[in-house]
């Protein structure tokens, strides 16, 4: 994890630059595909440091990848994991649709995440904390990753498993 958390600090700090950290969150007109998920890593960024809750990114192909429309479909729309998220998550949705364009912003953004966690399928889940240096630039704590999980309460209960860990 030690080797990963250098690389994404050094692939955040190129790659965020295209979307600039600013101390006031941009709002964008374009919106995540289910109600309580963000788009912008600014914007998670805020909302984490003043809750103190880690990350939840679903870097996702809403509109074409069908594990990810099962696990939407399974476990994000479910009222359970609406509830714990709102508990014990930021939630972000990285979207690399193939029917529609995202603003260049996002999908800047959303490639350069990718490609600091080095993103190879679909879904695929990290769960971390971000902070910013004194120059305002990202570094990110990876607690761990998954992918399609069968059932609300395996997602969550593996999902607080990484959450515990990161504490320790």
């Amino acid at each position: 994890m030690k080797a990963l958390k250098t690389t994404i600090i050094i692939l955040m700090m190129i790659g965020m630059s295209s979307v600039k950290a600013q101390s006031g969150v941009v709002k964008s007109e374009y919106k995540a595909h289910a109600k309580g998920w963000l788009v912008d890593i600014n914007e998670a960024y805020e909302v984490s440091k003043k809750t103190g809750k880690p990350i939840l990114a679903n870097f996702t192909g809403t509109d074409w990848c069908g594990w990810c429309i099962k696990l939407k479909r399974e476990v994000f729309d479910t009222p359970e994991f609406k509830a714990w998220a709102a508990k014990n998550v930021v939630l972000i949705e990285l979207d690399f649709p193939r029917r529609f364009q995202l603003p260049e912003n996002i999908k800047q953004q959303n490639y350069n995440l990718a490609k600091a966690f080095n993103v190879t399928g679909y879904p695929t889940i990290w769960v971390f904390n971000l902070g910013k240096d004194k120059e305002g630039k990202f570094n990110i704590d990876a607690l761990g990753k998954t992918g399609y999980v069968k059932g609300t309460a395996a997602f969550t209960s593996g999902v607080d498993a990484m959450i515990a860990k990161g504490k320790k």
